[in-house]
């Protein structure tokens, strides 16, 4: 898997000149979305399939800071992977500060049937997703 990059933008800034906290976990979602995309699963397939993904809990911690137009990576990895949820790990760096991490945090989601709501067993009526999911959590990410 690729990382994602991305060029920091004036209006993620915050009053203090550096990027608002809330605009990583933004990025967080861009990266996933980037990553399924990558797998060949597009966000807008699950939502064809009659699936939906929710976030269940999202953390991000800080450690350095992000300002306008710096060049950033996030790179994801998937932490767990089981038959209702999983958990992806994202690493922020700022590559115009020598790819100083910036950020880390997680996500967990699950998969719901968009028409009654109810969780979605994934090794079983997502099979070969699951599948290429199973392979991504042993893989390692280009970095």
């Amino acid at each position: 898997m690729k990382p994602y990059m991305l060029k920091a933008r004036y209006y993620e800034t915050d009053q203090m000149g550096i990027i608002h906290h809330a605009n990583y976990i933004r990025w967080m979602e861009e990266a996933r979305i980037d990553m399924l995309n990558q797998m060949g699963y597009p966000y807008r397939r699950f939502e064809e399939m009659g699936y939906i993904s929710p976030v269940l809990q999202a953390e991000c911690e800080y450690k350095k800071s992000v300002k306008f137009d710096d060049e950033v990576k996030i790179v994801v990895s998937l932490q767990e992977f089981g038959k209702l949820k999983f958990t992806l790990r994202y690493d922020i760096y700022n590559m115009s500060e020598g790819g100083a991490l910036s950020a880390y945090g997680t996500t967990r989601h699950c998969f719901l049937n968009s028409r009654t709501g109810l969780p979605v067993m994934m090794n079983k009526e997502m099979k070969e997703f699951s599948e290429v999911m199973q392979k991504f959590l042993g893989a390692k990410t280009e970095e």
